[in-house]
């Protein structure tokens, strides 16, 4: 058996050839030759693509090295996102979402309920879902949760999700594949937005789905033929370049954003701190059981004492970008109540950690809080 760092420079790469690059570049092409009557894998664009299949196979094989699996991949996490609840979801169904997920997830229920589909919805701590599954056909789970960082026992709602006869799917995009395999705690679907982490670089729009079971793999394969929610053949082979860096990327950046936590720990305008590599957070038992080889993830969040302060505290940032997203090279930090959509603080910011030297990043975060710190207090 290979490590993943092995695994993720191999991942998907077609057996060599004389004089052929490792990995093939992007096929751009809206239709095939089809000779007579004949049919192959590849006859029309919005179907399948050469280059869609490369990506697909690498990331089969990171999320379930173990086992055969299918992975589809969109033109967005939000499509993917759709896919696995359009699909399984008809009239007088019921989904149970998480009530502290990604932020667009409340404009989800909207759209599910105007379907016809009940939505219930409950918190990620505490296993909390477990309540609400009686009579649901799919659970829908966020873990570690977006922005929160709350985590929930995936395998035990698995089970107990199975037990009513209900299908599970887990939003797998803050751990990455290298971090936590959903599809091996018992989850039906392992779902993610290739935007973030995956890829890393800031510069790919990209979503997939993977699961172990031919028939739902069918029916969001149909689902994304129907739509048209397909990625761009350059997106997926910047996306296939990048995985082979995720190994090297996932292991720095966790090992940065756990150090930033510890030195915000004691720091007396930081409340509300959370990350689960922190032996002292409510997640870190939880978390230290399903999630990978110390693998917590690249998000920090804390909250300062209010909105100006954290504004304050972001323009004095020197390394690091005020952008929305997480999990790119380069380290981004925001005032998450800006967009409205999350139940949290005005002075809450979400951190995400890039590959820079932990040292050097932690300089740079202690400097800014003391420049807003200053400014706060000045006449």
């Amino acid at each position: 058996m290979t490590g993943d760092g092995t695994r993720v420079v191999r991942a998907g790469i077609p057996k060599a050839a004389a004089y052929e690059p490792a990995l093939p570049g992007p096929v751009f092409a809206a239709h095939f030759h089809l000779p007579g009557d004949a049919i192959g894998p590849y006859t029309y664009g919005r179907e399948a693509n050469p280059t869609w299949t490369r990506l697909e196979t690498a990331i089969g094989e990171l999320e379930s090295p173990d086992a055969p699996a299918h992975t589809i991949t969109f033109a967005s996490g939000m499509a993917a996102v759709a896919a696995v609840l359009f699909s399984q979801l008809r009239a007088g169904d019921a989904v149970v979402l998480p009530s502290d997920g990604y932020q667009l997830l409340p404009a989800v229920r909207e759209r599910l309920e105007s379907y016809g589909i009940e939505v219930r919805t409950a918190p990620t701590a505490g296993d909390a879902q477990l309540e609400a599954l009686d009579g649901a056909r799919l659970l829908w789970i966020e873990s570690p949760s977006n922005p929160g960082l709350e985590v929930c026992d995936i395998r035990r709602l698995a089970r107990a999700a199975h037990a009513r006869g209900a299908l599970v799917a887990v939003d797998n995009t803050l751990a990455t594949p290298l971090g936590q395999r959903p599809l091996d705690l018992d989850a039906d679907f392992s779902v993610a937005s290739g935007t973030k982490a995956l890829t890393g670089h800031g510069d790919v729009l990209l979503g997939y789905v993977t699961t172990r079971d031919t028939a739902l793999a069918d029916a969001v394969r149909t689902w994304r033929k129907t739509v048209g929610a397909i990625p761009g053949p350059m997106e997926a082979w910047l996306a296939h370049r990048s995985l082979a860096t995720l190994a090297l990327r996932v292991r720095q950046q966790a090992a940065g954003a756990l150090a930033l936590a510890e030195a915000l720990r004691d720091h007396p305008e930081v409340t509300g701190l959370r990350h689960p590599g922190l032996p002292s957070d409510p997640a870190h038992e939880t978390a230290a059981r399903q999630m990978r080889e110390g693998r917590f993830g690249c998000v920090v969040s804390f909250t300062l004492p209010d909105r100006a302060y954290a504004e304050r505290f972001l323009e004095a940032l020197d390394l690091v970008d005020d952008a929305t997203s997480f999990g790119g090279v380069r380290s981004t930090a925001e005032r998450r109540g800006r967009w409205g959509g999350d139940a949290v603080p005005e002075g809450f910011i979400r951190f995400s950690v890039g590959v820079e030297e932990p040292a050097d990043l932690i300089a740079d975060v202690l400097r800014a809080l003391d420049t807003a710190g200053r400014k706060r207090r000045s006449p």
